[in-house]
């Protein structure tokens, strides 16, 4: 197919079902009211354990300010906590609490599962060629990842 098709019209088409997959899959947990954004910045908080706010905002690619504001709220709610870096009071920590690590597996546990069931819907052909495509999808994001 990619033979057939302008690279850029590739692209779109990818864009928009990568896009519509993600809006799906936020619909899983409806019962949360975390912005895409807080939810994204309370996944990271929980893969890196505890990061600095610097950190978190170029990882998640927002401004401080908006991390800053995004890691107020979580903290409101419970999810994360802040805390003074060791070697310098000024940097701020942010690391999860039990109830924010809780959610974000509960998230993930649902989001996987859906997945799970819409993946078992297609054809035996279309399993294959989905799993053959994930090493070139995982390569996309490193790529995306670094800029290139």
């Amino acid at each position: 197919m990619a033979e057939t098709l302008p690279r850029t019209q590739v692209a779109a088409r990818l864009r928009t079902a990568i896009g519509r997959l993600n809006r799906c899959l936020r619909l899983t947990h409806p019962d949360t009211d975390l912005s895409p954004s807080q939810y994204e910045v309370l996944a990271a908080v929980t893969r890196s354990g505890e990061i600095g706010s610097g950190d978190l905002a170029a990882s998640e690619g927002l401004n401080p300010t908006m991390v800053s504001r995004i890691v107020a709220k979580l903290e409101a709610d419970g999810l994360v906590e802040r805390s003074a870096g060791e070697a310098d009071a000024r940097v701020v920590r942010v690391s999860p609490t039990a109830r924010g690590r809780r959610l974000v597996q509960t998230m993930r546990d649902e989001r996987t599962d859906a997945l799970a069931r819409a993946f078992e819907t297609l054809s035996a052909t279309q399993q294959r060629r989905l799993i053959e495509a994930l090493p070139a999808l995982e390569a996309v994001v490193e790529t995306l990842r670094e800029g290139r």
